[in-house]
């Protein structure tokens, strides 16, 4: 059996309480309060050695399949068939062989000294002053951008007696998936949203992170699905997403919800093979779940695609869509789906873009507000490392000394640039740890590797940039580290909501520079809980940071590798496309000679009449200059008539001998 842990994020918090009963001066300006580094609140946030995992360990969530079809059953290895499949990085093999010479096997323990395992300091800071006014629930009124008018949204009804999916009165195929998902409670997006729209009416709809919207809007589709016409083939459900990630999420949760029914599911996102999406489109498949820029490339370029079927239209992440510049091609979509459609919009954050989306695409919509995501969640607890001015060159050596003294697993970091996520990777890797990177220099074969990996717990650090900071549930995330702060505040909960989601708990660790403290004040002052900074000894960042001086010609070495490797195949990828282009055609010149053939042969110019066009045989015809490939292609086509035409000859020339 698994040990729990005895501390929870709750005592956590109820340890807090006690900090908050003090009395608050007048004063706007927040005050540093020294905090015992010793509590026992505190110790489960110290360095302390990582446990080696034992392959015989057993695991509590471990369940037995019921059938071979359900143990085979994977809807991420369904999607790594689609990918091109790409050669593996030299990086792994690199990082690889630098560690066993350095002694290390591949489940050695770091070496943790009694330097190492010295406990950190702690700064609580409260805010000073009188608590901030609830902020009035948004405006229920938009503004209409070609007419002017109002579109008035309703609120949604009081959804206090749903406590369970067997209210709603959903399916039996659909129940039976949500049991063996593990669903007992709605979570209140979905009690709010599940009701309402399967009475058909649009939504607009804005809830924080990791409450369950795309169950909210995917279970009430599915159930519409189950009574559409069975002698239609048609696509009757697009959702349109921001990221490919995102993408391959909702393509899964959709899997899984639908695996006990006949609804057939098509992902058209970027990466993926063109014909194989082309294939499956054609099919008519009930759901499409794609990004905006591979959708319109299907409209284009697929002339049986269309979605002028389309009867459910759902814009997951809207905000992000918008910030991504993708509002031109939405609309564009919008144009091309059916007028009398439904619409459920869906985002985090509810802002005048949004809205004047909403009042495009939406009719007469139900507002379904649980919450505007204006702050964390209530179990996370959020610390932050400053780093003075002429310390900014330690945030490699204080995240070093995070990830192997406390954070071990489970952590995701996040970075500003695809350079530093992979600089970021290489260290650490060197440094004994499981790593892996994501973000947009990585096929599209290797990012949903990444993902599948940390979800599997092969590796145990994810370093990304803000392509993973939206709409991705990764069960199992415990840190969020900060390696640069976002730009905004809303960005900054994007990320670290991907951890204390559901109701469980999390920790989020940010390394704030002293051009970084403005959005430090933003968040301490939506906060609702004390914040806390993080003091790691001098020592130990003087330690850490000559380990990461050593390690630097490792670094530069397998980065320089890595640059010849990927010029050598660029270059042979260019050399072999130039070879099979030559050989193709000289190829089908042996395959398809002309005198066999039954075709004359270009004649140079001057040797008949001489016409302007070109070159004439000798009757005076005009020969088009062709090359031999197009003129053997030509005469496949009337190889009968040739053959005809030599069998005839040849029965003439044995007639002539006979008659000799």
């Amino acid at each position: 059996m698994a040990l729990k842990s005895s501390l929870e994020p709750s005592d956590i918090l109820k340890s807090d309480k006690s900090d908050l009963k003090r009395p608050i001066p007048d004063d706007d300006e927040a005050e540093a309060v020294e905090e015992s580094s010793d509590s026992e609140a505190e110790v489960e946030f110290q360095p302390s050695k990582q446990k080696k995992r034992k392959v015989g360990d057993f695991s509590a969530d471990f369940q037995f399949a019921a059938s071979t079809a359900e143990l085979n059953k994977d809807s991420w290895e369904e999607l790594m068939k689609q990918l091109k499949r790409r050669k593996k990085t030299h990086v792994d093999d690199a990082i690889e062989k630098i560690r066993s010479e350095g002694g290390f096997q591949e489940d050695d323990e770091v070496d943790l000294s009694e330097d190492d395992l010295v406990h950190d300091d702690f700064r609580l800071k409260e805010r000073k002053g009188k608590k901030k006014k609830v902020v009035k629930e948004e405006e229920t009124l938009v503004e209409d951008i070609e007419t002017g008018e109002k579109l008035e949204m309703e609120d949604a009804p009081s959804t206090g007696e749903i406590s369970s999916f067997y209210q709603m009165n959903l399916s039996r195929p659909l129940m039976r998936a949500i049991t063996h998902l593990g669903f007992i409670h709605p979570t209140p997006i979905q009690a709010a949203t599940i009701p309402i729209a399967l009475l058909g009416r649009d939504i607009c709809g804005c809830a924080g992170t990791g409450t369950g919207k795309t169950a909210a809007y995917m279970l009430p589709t599915l159930e519409r699905l189950l009574f559409r016409p069975s002698n239609q083939m048609v696509t009757r459900v697009l959702v349109l997403v921001p990221t490919r990630e995102l993408g391959a999420q909702v393509y899964s949760v959709t899997r899984d919800l639908a695996q006990f029914t006949k609804i057939e599911t098509c992902l058209a996102i970027g990466g993926f093979e063109l014909k194989t999406q082309e294939t499956m489109l054609r099919q008519g498949p009930d759901i499409v779940i794609a990004t905006p820029g591979r959708l319109i490339d299907h409209l284009k370029n697929t002339p049986s695609f269309s979605l002028s079927s389309v009867e459910i239209l759902i814009l997951d992440e809207a905000d992000r869509m918008l910030d991504t510049y993708f509002a031109e091609q939405m609309k564009e979509i919008v144009d091309h789906c059916a007028r009398t459609r439904q619409t459920m919009l869906f985002s985090a954050t509810m802002t005048e873009k949004v809205k004047d989306l909403a009042t495009v695409s939406l009719t007469k919509p139900v507002k379904v507000f649980v919450d505007s995501n204006q702050a964390v969640a209530e179990n996370l607890r959020q610390e932050f490392i400053r780093i003075r001015g002429e310390s900014e060159k330690d945030r490699e050596p204080i995240l070093a000394a995070l990830i192997c003294r406390t954070f071990h697993d489970h952590v995701i970091v996040f970075v500003q640039t695809k350079k530093q996520a992979h600089r970021l990777r290489i260290l650490l890797g060197l440094l004994n740890k499981k790593v892996g990177e994501l973000h947009g220099n990585l096929t599209q074969a290797q990012r949903l590797e990444a993902l599948k990996n940390f979800k599997d717990e092969q590796i145990d650090i994810l370093v990304a940039t803000d392509v993973a900071a939206r709409g991705l549930d990764i069960s199992g995330i415990r840190t969020v580290v900060n390696f640069v702060m976002p730009l905004t505040y809303e960005h900054y909960i994007h990320r670290v909501g991907r951890t204390a989601r559901a109701g469980r708990g999390g920790i989020s660790i940010s390394l704030v520079g002293e051009s970084e403290r403005k959005i430090v004040k933003d968040i301490h002052k939506n906060s609702n809980h004390p914040i806390k900074n993080r003091i790691i000894p001098p020592e130990v960042i003087a330690k850490y940071k000559n380990r990461i001086t050593a390690l630097e010609p490792n670094i530069e070495e397998i980065v320089r590798e890595e640059l010849e490797k990927k010029a050598i195949a660029r270059t042979e990828n260019i050399l072999n496309r130039a070879k099979d282009k030559v050989e193709g055609v000289t190829a089908m010149k042996r395959e398809f000679p002309l005198k066999i053939m039954g075709g004359q042969m270009t004649k140079k110019p001057g040797k008949g009449k001489k016409n302007k066009g070109g070159a004439n045989d000798k009757k005076g015809r005009k020969v088009k200059k062709t090359g031999s490939f197009t003129k053997a292609i030509s005469n496949v086509n009337s190889s009968r008539k040739f053959r005809h035409e030599a069998s005839h000859a040849n029965k003439m020339k044995q007639v002539k001998k006979r008659n000799h």
